[in-house]
């Protein structure tokens, strides 16, 4: 088995799922029938032995509580990070307004969620159907996530395993802009398997992020400064109130669209 292999499976997965659409029974409108939440995925592969997931140990990065690679699987070798661009139709539609999320984006943070989940199974069960253990750190049973101080936080953080993999870096709206741009899911396999692995373009961790400060306008309690970057608590409290509409669906995302790292690494000004 080789990366195409495991690239390949995954695409046609994503291409043929019906969970990728949204069924008329779950549609919040007419509208949202058949909607595809993500286009084709993209993977970054990365070594468990990088330096950068001792980092993450840091109280200014994550935390003690993060749990490194080979204690999740002992033997691992390679940590796959994936990202699953949302289509167009959900960036467009979330773009409309600054104030309330669009049903698109909703379905694609809820229903996204849920299939997700399906297609990081899938593809963990079909590298050790050929073979090799894996593990999926986020549906594990070990696997904790919660409200910290300043935000949310968990011991395996799929946005920062991308960035550690090769995926791309951090937005001051604290996103991951990819070469897909940010708006979309990430997740992580970890595997036995022994891939070749991605060299990061980057050094910095907001190296692809050019300051235009694009999120900070679009950003509907203006929880974001240029200076400053993200405040945590006011966006979390504003994804917890739109919980009030179409509950168990929740979400924002307004600080990822209709911006210069929509659907990819904005260019810089010369």
């Amino acid at each position: 088995m080789n990366r195409e292999d495991i690239i390949a499976f995954a695409e046609t997965f994503l291409k043929d799922a019906p969970g990728n659409y949204i069924a008329s029974e779950a549609a919040l409108t007419p509208d949202c029938v058949g909607l595809r939440m993500y286009d084709a995925p993209i993977f970054a592969f990365g070594s468990p032995e990088d330096g950068v997931f001792e980092e993450f140990r840091s109280p200014s990065v994550i935390g003690s509580h993060f749990i490194l690679p080979h204690e999740w699987l002992p033997g691992v070798k390679t940590v796959i990070a994936f990202f699953l661009p949302y289509s167009e139709r959900i960036k467009k539609a979330n773009a409309l307004n600054r104030d309330w999320p669009a049903d698109e984006w909703l379905h694609g943070r809820y229903e996204g969620q849920i299939f997700l989940q399906s297609f990081a199974l899938s593809l963990q069960k079909f590298i050790s159907d050929a073979g090799f253990v894996s593990l999926t750190p986020a549906f594990d049973k070990r696997f904790k996530s919660g409200t910290a101080s300043d935000g949310f936080t968990s011991n395996w953080s799929e946005r920062h395993v991308a960035f550690a993999c090769g995926l791309g870096t951090f937005s001051l709206s604290t996103g991951l802009i990819t070469r897909k741009g940010v708006c979309g899911r990430f997740g992580s396999i970890l595997t036995v398997l022994d891939l070749p692995k991605d060299v990061k373009d980057y050094g910095h961790f907001l190296d692809y992020c050019i300051m235009c400060g694009a999120c900070v306008k679009r950003c509907p309690v203006d929880a974001i400064t240029l200076d400053g970057g993200k405040s945590h608590p006011p966006c979390k409290d504003f994804v917890e109130f739109t919980l009030t509409k179409h509950k168990p669906r929740y979400g924002c995302g307004k600080c990822q669209v209709k911006v210069p790292c929509e659907s990819a690494i904005p260019k810089r000004k010369k």
